[in-house]
């Protein structure tokens, strides 16, 4: 089976990896033209280009991929099907069905939930207690496609995006050759979508990443693991903005009892570090900031407590170093 392989982030490398492992044959690779990159922005290739090139693919960079000379230019390889894994654009019905067994996709999620452009994301957003990955034949419509294969997967207890993307591509990658042994041996069944239960799965940019903190406690977690590495959940402490990682929650009592007589967790007290002042208990202020705790905030109801911390202009550092550094006091109150 000649396979054109499309795709362009880490999540996709596992998937090509897995191909070539089992002895596919990989005609192409189609993925985005090199971007600028890091504090230097110069111009470095996707993740899936540097895979490629190591193993010798032949590599295809286009713009916007549906001009009539890339079209051409796939069509020579004379592909039976492209796989595609993140790649970055939606693709055209005369792309889709270029090749002789159409197109299938690697979607991070159990479809038809959460179509669309951050799955992974917005699964820990939402308290999803499971997700997964489905194989999907892509048709016009955004992730819309018959069902071809899926694998369930719990999400962890306090597990990121970045570290369920890692699990998710692994799965992925997994499905995939499970998919293709099954239609290769003329057994793969196709099912249609439910598209009355279909929800979705937005980009997420700047905007979606900054932290409500009049939401419950529990909410205020789950969207910081979801936005965790990449944009990175943020909120203004006097007017700069500032990243928070690594959240655990505190209930409306233990938070309640900060300035009193002390919270309590485990059976035993946590009494305010000597010389704080009892702190305003509106959402967004700092309740507690002592480096055994972390920086507590709270929320709409109860508080979030964050281990790591990224101060504007700074690498991201654990919430002990800021808080000796001074970076942090309580009473002070994110926006």
């Amino acid at each position: 089976m000649r396979i054109l392989f499309w795709g362009t982030p880490d999540f996709a490398v596992p998937s090509l990896r897995a191909l070539d492992d089992e002895g596919f044959d990989v005609v192409g690779v189609v993925t985005q033209p090199d971007r600028p990159s890091g504090r230097g922005r110069r111009r470095a290739p996707s993740a899936i280009k540097r895979v490629a090139v190591e193993s010798g693919f032949r590599v295809l960079t286009p713009e916007r991929p549906r001009t009539p000379e890339f079209l051409e230019a796939i069509a020579a390889l004379e592909p039976d099907l492209s796989i595609v894994v993140a790649y970055g654009h939606i693709l055209k019905p005369q792309v889709l069905e270029l090749p002789r067994l159409g197109s299938i996709n690697v979607h991070a999620s159990l479809l038809p939930k959460l179509r669309g452009a951050a799955p992974i994301n917005w699964a820990i957003a939402r308290g999803h207690q499971e997700t997964g990955v489905t194989i999907m034949r892509m048709v016009e419509a955004m992730d819309a496609g018959p069902i071809l294969h899926q694998v369930r997967e719990p999400i962890l207890a306090d597990e990121t995006a970045g570290e369920l993307t890692v699990r998710l591509s692994e799965i992925g990658a997994a499905a995939l050759v499970e998919a293709l042994a099954m239609m290769g041996a003329g057994v793969m069944d196709e099912v249609e979508q439910d598209h009355d239960a279909a929800t979705f799965a937005p980009k997420i940019d700047r905007d979606t990443a900054r932290i409500d903190w009049t939401r419950d406690a529990s909410d205020v977690a789950l969207h910081v693991r979801a936005m965790d590495p990449v944009p990175g959940a943020w909120t203004k402490l006097d007017e700069a903005p500032i990243k928070l990682f690594r959240p655990s929650v505190w209930s409306p009592s233990e938070v309640a009892a900060l300035g009193t007589e002390g919270a309590r967790t485990n059976g035993g007290p946590r009494d305010p570090a000597p010389g704080t002042p009892s702190p305003e208990l509106g959402p967004g202020t700092v309740v507690r900031a002592v480096p055994e705790d972390g920086v507590v905030v709270s929320a709409g109801a109860g508080g979030v407590a964050f281990a790591e911390v990224q101060p504007p202009g700074k690498r991201r550092m654990s919430a002990t170093d800021w808080i000796n550094g001074r970076g942090i006091e309580t009473g002070q109150r994110f926006e």
